[in-house]
């Protein structure tokens, strides 16, 4: 019996009743169906709203970022099970990798990012905070915090693990609860997956819906406080990105769609070079990874016109060794296509762009795949073109064939080449491959304006480039223009997407009180317990200590740099030192940082327990010999990231404000300072 895919809506699994068949891609087999049982997208939205954001919002961000390390793990465990689904959408071990791995290995990226960078607490501080008045009562800052609405990711069939899970991290460390909507040729594997981590008890109830089938009148039931994401065609994007309902309610749409990425071989290099071979290596394997179903593949090949016959019979030879059919025979190195359809819509767009154009490699060159049952399956030949006058033929900038199709495009000199990029009216990527520092320089800029992300590769960063189509969860993903205009991953940029935020104003009191951080000039806490004799459950935001002084003398000087090894001149030269704005000799500033800290160190054994980071350090007056410093140190911000050591004593990590003045309470130098604080219990 060929089971029945089904949705995930309100906390249930629904659809019965067969609709749309779905097929083996390597075979042409009918594997699933999707089910045609009506769903309900107001008790959809009412529950992620009702349910959703409840639950997400009993956690803090570092604890939603444990959750997204456990749910990783518990994937990874289970992966073997998503690979033999996966092969049924014609991908490779390697392409499956991409997806299966990549998606998980997302959900930990954005786990320890949101370890490093979130606090233990649902409102974001962007600071610093800046004075709006004259005598220090009344400042300003900007704060991000959970919109309390929900994310619609729609995503591509090409990755069906990895397009949910990179769009699910952020959104649910933002508190958004998801409803995920696959394209239907792979829905398969992105609801094995669902199911998995719905198995998994591990996420808050209303965190995550899924949607086979249709979006129906979805977007219509949407509001401003939500938010849609959207990968796929740019014909789609434009479509969905006016939707009247979104329109109407500036709901925030995010695109990332098909672009003509391409690759630009400099004028620097010779077929000699290592270079050369990088950039051919570089651009066969985007053409066959994924069957070149991928929104970061080189489309366009950018060549100086001397060496496009070079490069041409290099990428012949490389694409007749790859054996394309059912990943599991040995030696296969190129899956299928993910449907007939997709294969039926690449044919179409390659006989657009053959025309006026060679074809330099293709179906003619020995193509018949291999393995048992392959006949019916959605194969579909590496392709090459070459385009030898890309400023007057439209279609090579125009018409993207989702498959492994590219064109070698010819061009006179570096301005010509960055022309041709550009006319691809926006992409996600392109790579550079030169030897020569001053290409970059110039080249790179000209090429950002109108792409997302650009790769230099050479021989230096081949060691360990991540390669042209590999978006990285620490780097944005997307681009201008027909790539859709939007922007995801990033780091802790994308979690950013799905916050709201607001500008504060008030006392610094207050806002510290908001910000959960210290303000400079709020009302601070004062006792005879050194505040780093307090553990970490027993610190308070504005908790200080205001040193004793200390004079710094000329031996002061002379003995730190015996010890350090510096003996710049502004500290040892007294006839140089009076020809500077300073006048005088004066004292190092890591004296001062280090003079700051025996102020305020208690040196007792816990619970502080070690210094592991300084940030903002600013020398901001020069303290000489003769004048009296003292500090004050103020416990900034707590963030409670749920650890134990090995001895399973629990820690927190707490920052410090550290301002240090001289006799004048002139500011000398500022900055925080982050340690490890045990907790009590």
């Amino acid at each position: 019996m060929i089971p029945t895919l089904q949705s995930l809506i309100g906390g249930r699994w629904i659809g019965r009743e067969a609709a749309t068949p779905l097929h083996n891609a390597l075979t042409g087999g009918l594997i699933y169906h999707t089910h045609a049982d009506a769903i309900d997208f107001g008790e959809a939205v009412h529950y992620a709203r009702k349910t959703g954001v409840p639950s997400l919002m009993k956690l803090d961000f570092q604890q939603r970022a444990a959750i997204l390390k456990a749910l990783a793990l518990y994937l990874l465990e289970r992966k073997e099970e998503l690979y033999a689904i996966s092969h049924l959408t014609g991908a490779t071990r390697a392409d499956s990798w991409v997806d299966i791995e990549g998606g998980t290995g997302t959900l930990f990226a954005y786990a320890s990012m949101g370890g490093r960078e979130l606090p233990s607490s649902n409102v974001l501080h962007e600071g610093p905070a800046m004075a709006l008045g004259k005598n220090g009562g009344f400042a300003g800052t900007h704060i991000l915090v959970p919109r309390g609405g929900v994310a619609v990711h729609i995503n591509a069939f090409n990755f069906p693990i990895w397009g949910l899970l990179e769009k699910f991290a952020p959104s649910f460390l933002a508190a958004m609860p998801c409803i995920g909507k696959p394209a239907t040729a792979t829905s398969y594997l992105t609801e094995a997956v669902v199911r998995m981590m719905h198995e998994s008890g591990l996420l808050p109830e209303g965190a995550l819906q899924l949607v086979i089938g249709s979006t129906g009148d979805l977007l219509d039931r949407l509001e401003g406080f939500d938010a849609v994401t959207f990968t796929g065609s740019a014909d789609t994007a434009a479509r969905l990105r006016v939707n009247r309902n979104l329109v109407a309610h500036s709901v925030p749409f995010t695109a990332e769609a098909d672009s003509l990425n391409c690759a630009i071989l400099a004028p620097d290099i010779t077929p000699d070079d290592p270079e050369f071979d990088l950039f051919v290596k570089e651009v066969a394997r985007e053409m066959t990874g994924k069957a070149g179903q991928k929104c970061t593949a080189i489309r366009r090949i950018i060549v100086p016109e001397a060496l496009v016959d070079a490069v041409g019979a290099r990428l012949r030879e490389r694409l007749a060794k790859v054996s394309v059919g059912d990943p599991a025979v040995e030696g296969v190195r190129m899956g299928a296509l993910a449907s007939k359809d997709q294969q039926r819509d690449v044919g179409e767009r390659l006989a657009l762009l053959a025309h006026g154009n060679e074809v330099l490699f293709g179906a003619r060159d020995g193509f018949k795949p291999v393995g048992d049952g392959v006949a019916d399956g959605a194969f579909f030949a590496p392709t090459l073109l070459l385009c030898r006058d890309g400023m007057t033929n439209d279609a090579v900038h125009d018409v993207e064939a989702f498959g492994p199709v590219s064109t070698i495009i010819s061009y006179h000199g570096i301005d010509q080449a960055l022309a041709l990029a550009a006319r691809g009216k926006g992409s996600l990527v392109s790579t550079l491959v030169t030897k020569e520092p001053a290409i970059a320089a110039y080249a790179v800029p000209m090429a950002a304006a109108s792409h997302g992300r650009v790769l230099i590769l050479e021989r230096e960063a081949a060691v360990d480039s991540t390669g042209h189509g590999s978006p990285l969860p620490q780097l944005k993903h997307g681009g201008p223009g027909r790539a859709g205009g939007g922007e995801e991953l990033g780091g802790i940029r994308a979690v950013r997407h799905f916050l709201q935020r607001a500008a504060v104003q008030g006392s610094p009191t207050m806002l510290a009180a908001v910000t959960g951080e210290y303000v400079r000039g709020a009302r601070v806490q004062e006792s005879e317990v050194h505040p780093f004799r307090k553990h970490f459950e027993e610190l308070h935001i504005g908790d200080s200590l205001l040193t004793h002084r200390r004079t710094v003398s000329e031996a002061d000087i002379v003995n730190f740099g015996g010890v350090s090894g510096d003996y710049f001149y502004m500290h040892f030269d007294d006839i140089a030192a009076r020809d500077t704005q300073f006048g005088k000799r004066i004292a190092h500033g890591y004296f001062v940082l280090s003079a700051a800290a025996g102020l305020f160190v208690s040196p007792a054994p816990g619970p502080v327990l070690a210094n592991y980071g300084l940030d903002n350090l600013r020398f901001v007056a020069p303290v000489a010999i003769g004048d009296t410093i003292r500090a004050r140190l103020t416990c900034k911000r707590k963030v409670d990231r749920n650890r134990t050591d090995d001895k399973g004593v629990g820690q927190g990590v707490v920052a410090w404000d550290v301002q240090v003045t001289n006799q004048h309470d002139e500011l000398v130098a500022s900055y925080d300072i982050l340690t490890l604080v045990m907790k009590r219990s």
